[in-house]
């Protein structure tokens, strides 16, 4: 089975985080919080895990549409995908802005703007919804006549181009690159919520679609990172879902139905006249915005540290297997590993409930993965290390027990 590029890239990725939190450290610069950082790889954690089970539609509405309606069979060689992939950053460009410009897409792509910093580890935060969406604007390269390999190779490799670009550790680069690429200096201003930088610089990896199609904004001041109304969440399933259920009950709100439909595919923030009319953009005062970080205590975090270098190294070990694995496992694997950004979330933000539920997975994840690896010729040392891993964990989910006694008299109080 071809492995998926973005995931065989995966070491990379964290290389460069790496390098730029050495940079960070270098300049004395506050680039990167614990929380913010993690909850940024959960959030592309849980998108790949949702991928794994998405794919089958939407590789396979292409795939279906490549062979049964494609005008033409373009052979694949690297003239065509260089030629794909523009056209690829084309139909990117569309996607994207329309997935700022509909509210129901907005929703899937939301998710990758909630962070209010700016570093590589945003470039991981995706929406786990988006691809039920983003994918019908490739269609056309299917009739026209794209392989489906080929095409899914060249999809990728867009992608991957954007992920160095979510830095504010470059500056601005040579004039020509900047005006015919997408940079950090570009992509800055999409992230930004200061009125002039909101829905600018669409592009993938080539920015002159912006410059074509009126959407290119100069980055001048640095911009405000996030969205005009923070998610305020660590947990990666909440950030994924609020804009829908927010969404459901203002359509519940709404009293006639041609509005309803309005509301969903009209840009976010439209309301009709009779209920003041869509909202505007407030201007944004650096100096008195104030970011989301509730406090959690040192040991907490380290404790969540270790539970989140567990999980992340057991979802890429599933993500690089699950070819070979059966439906049972894969959903079972699946389910571990989004229990666990989960809880880390809950964690962070010391919810009373992920105590107890950090207890039971702790419990349900020794059992599930022993009967996983029951048949591995290194079963005795799989069990032993998951016995290890259970024991110290519960131990120190133990010791730390007071600050959610804590937490809950400073509730009750």
């Amino acid at each position: 089975m071809n492995l998926n590029p973005i995931v065989l890239s995966i070491p990379i990725f964290f290389l460069l985080i790496g390098v730029e939190l050495l940079v960070e450290r270098f300049r004395g610069e506050k680039v990167y919080r614990l929380n913010d950082a993690l909850t940024n790889i959960s959030c592309g954690i849980a998108s790949q895990v949702a991928g794994i089970f998405m794919k089958l539609i939407v590789v396979g509405v292409y795939q279906y549409l490549y062979e049964h309606y494609a005008w033409f069979h373009i052979p694949a060689n690297w003239i065509t995908g260089t030629i794909l992939f523009v056209a690829v950053d084309f139909c990117y460009y569309w996607f994207h802005r329309y997935s700022h410009e509909i509210n129901l897409f907005w929703g899937g792509h939301v998710v990758h703007h909630q962070s209010e910093e700016y570093n590589l580890s945003v470039a991981l935060r995706q929406g786990s919804f988006q691809s039920l969406f983003s994918f019908a604007f490739y269609l056309p390269l299917a009739l026209i006549g794209f392989e489906t390999i080929q095409f899914v190779t060249v999809s990728a490799l867009v992608t991957l181009y954007q992920f160095w670009i979510h830095t504010k550790a470059i500056h601005k680069l040579p004039a020509p690159v900047e005006f015919i690429f997408n940079t950090p200096s570009h992509h800055r201003v999409h992230h930004g919520i200061n009125p002039k930088y909101i829905d600018k610089n669409h592009g993938g990896t080539f920015i002159i679609w912006d410059r074509m199609f009126g959407t290119f904004q100069e980055e001048e001041e640095e911009p405000v990172y996030g969205i005009t109304k923070p998610v305020s969440s660590w947990n990666p399933v909440w950030v994924n879902l609020q804009h829908y259920v927010e969404l459901a009950q203002l359509v519940r709100q709404v009293p006639a139905w041609p509005d309803k439909l309005r509301v969903l595919f009209m840009p976010p923030g439209w309301r009709p006249a009779y209920m003041g009319g869509p909202l505007t953009v407030p201007e944004v005062d650096r100096s008195q915005y104030r970011k989301y970080n509730p406090e959690s205590p040192t040991p907490l975090n380290y404790y969540v540290l270790f539970q989140f270098v567990i999980t992340l190294v057991g979802a890429s070990v599933f993500m690089f297997s699950v070819g070979h694995l059966d439906t049972f496992a894969k959903l079972a694997s699946a389910g571990m590993v989004m229990w666990a950004i989960v809880n880390c979330g809950g964690l962070f933000e010391q919810r009373n409930w992920v105590y107890v539920l950090e207890w039971v997975r702790l419990m349900v994840s020794g059992i599930v993965l022993g009967y996983l690896f029951r048949s591995s010729g290194q079963f005795e040392w799989l069990a032993i290390g998951l016995a290890a891993f259970c024991l110290v964990s519960s131990v120190w989910l133990y010791r730390l027990r007071k600050l959610w006694m804590n937490a809950s008299r400073r509730v009750l109080a």
